[in-house]
């Protein structure tokens, strides 16, 4: 069963039973104004009458007129003796001999009830006449319920006429209704299909509908879900491209170098290339195995209170060396400060970015490494007197695989494009953050923020 078949049902039957519930009160109310009315129509005929009754020789009670029969013609009225004897009945029931209510003659109090009598529906007051404390006779008063009964007859048929038709009518309406509010619902189930059979993620599903709705939510969700798979599909696309290009090459070399070994015999060069290649290899595996364990989550971060300041200076003296003559490394600002991490994953992130700096830095040049302290954060900045990022690749320094070449030389020393990855990974980890500012020709600089170490109250 479809959702519109489903909704539709629930709809009507939902009408169906609001209608039946009111419906109900409604015949309810009407019944019992129309037999209030007979009610007080019937007691007050019954005290006209009583008010006008007197007492004959032997203590019964007689009438000498019934006043309210002559202004409720639909009223039947019987005087019964205390010994159940009729003794007078209205003119339209002289007919009869029997009760009109013969179960409660013997009655101690007025009762009022329905009774079917005389082929006849009656409701039937009987009330006891006592004079002084010794019963005096029984007065009945009734009147035909026909034109009631008509009415509560006539007022069901309608009602349920039209209980019938508003439940049509609404069901109807919903199938229309919601007919047109799951057209998009169907324009998506399509949407997917084709997609599907065609590998086409670049499709987005139109929707003209107000936008903060429900489907319009849903389908802001599926476009924005199929963005992302779009992304996904292209960066892996990407990924597979990049990686089999970063193969090729020391693979191409590696393959070269031992088939002059093998025609010519082995030499230094050869056996060195070899081994310069497989490094590469070994690092490049290393790299893609280290942003695998980041992106699932697996790599082990082990977090301790870590004394930045001693962290970098062993970083500057480590980059130092690396730097050797090329350009000079400086160490401009220091400061004390206490951060929360892991120190090899964080020394992994200087080194990376320090060296990237040295490396991108032109002969005769400068790095410049400082340390501050920002709020609550601790600031490390590390800037160069590069050729500088132009500002279209900015935005990508932190993908994988991603260098700009066009302003920086490619070299068989230069990385993988993974370092910045992993070096983002590990910072956001930390709760810190990395800024990049950079400006063609003008050189590069890094900001890294890092929460401060939170202070242990009880040692305070």
């Amino acid at each position: 069963m479809s959702l519109r078949v489903r909704l539709t049902l629930v709809y009507s039957i939902l009408l169906g039973g609001i209608l039946l519930f009111f419906g109900v009160l409604v015949y309810i109310l009407v019944s019992t104004l129309l037999i209030d009315q007979v009610d007080h129509t019937l007691k007050q005929t019954v005290g006209n009458i009583i008010n006008t009754a007197l007492v004959d020789p032997v203590g019964g009670m007689d009438i000498v007129e019934l006043p309210g029969v002559e202004l409720a013609s639909s009223v039947y009225v019987q005087l019964w003796t205390r010994d159940g004897q009729l003794k007078m009945s209205s003119p339209g029931i002289r007919q009869f001999s029997q009760a009109l209510d013969p179960a409660d003659l013997k009655a101690g109090q007025p009762i009022l009830r329905d009774v079917n009598a005389h082929n006849l529906h009656l409701r039937v007051l009987t009330v006891p006449l006592v004079l002084g404390s010794r019963p005096a006779g029984v007065l009945q008063a009734a009147t035909n319920l026909a034109l009631v009964d008509s009415i509560r007859s006539t007022l069901l048929y309608v009602l349920l006429a039209l209980m019938v038709i508003s439940i049509f009518v609404a069901a109807a309406a919903s199938w229309i209704s919601i007919g047109r509010a799951l057209a998009p619902l169907q324009l998506v189930t399509e949407t997917a299909e084709q997609i599907m059979r065609a590998d086409d993620l670049s499709r987005r599903i139109p929707y003209h509908g107000p936008a903060g709705d429900e489907i319009g939510q849903l389908i802001a969700a599926f476009n924005h879900t199929l963005a992302r798979l779009e992304n996904l599909f292209t960066s892996q696309q990407r990924f597979i491209a990049d990686v089999s290009h970063e193969l090729r090459t020391p693979l191409t070399v590696i393959k070269g170098n031992a088939d002059l070994v093998r025609k010519f015999g082995a030499d230094d060069e050869s056996l060195d290339s070899i081994k310069d290649e497989a490094d590469r290899l070994t690092r490049l595996v290393g790299d893609l195995l280290l942003l695998a364990q980041a992106e699932s989550g697996k790599l082990p971060i082990n977090p301790r209170a870590v004394e930045l300041d001693q962290l970098l200076t062993d970083v500057f003296q480590e980059m130092r060396v690396l730097a050797g003559g090329k350009v000079k490394l400086k160490l401009t600002e220091i400061d004390q400060l206490l951060v929360h991490g892991d120190p090899d994953r964080l020394k992994q992130v200087f080194l990376n970015i320090i060296s990237n700096a040295i490396h991108y830095t032109p002969s005769g040049g400068d790095v410049y490494l400082s340390m501050s302290k920002a709020g609550d954060m601790a600031k490390v900045i590390v800037r160069d007197t590069g050729p500088g990022i132009p500002a279209k690749d900015i935005p990508h320094i932190f993908d994988r695989f991603y260098r700009g070449e066009k302003s920086r030389t490619r070299s068989k020393t230069s990385g993988f494009g993974l370092g910045l990855s992993i070096a983002y990974w590990i910072i956001d980890t930390h709760g810190g953050r990395i800024e990049v500012d950079s400006h063609d020709g003008q050189g590069t600089t890094f900001c890294v923020y890092l929460p401060l170490q939170r202070a242990d109250p009880a040692k305070e």
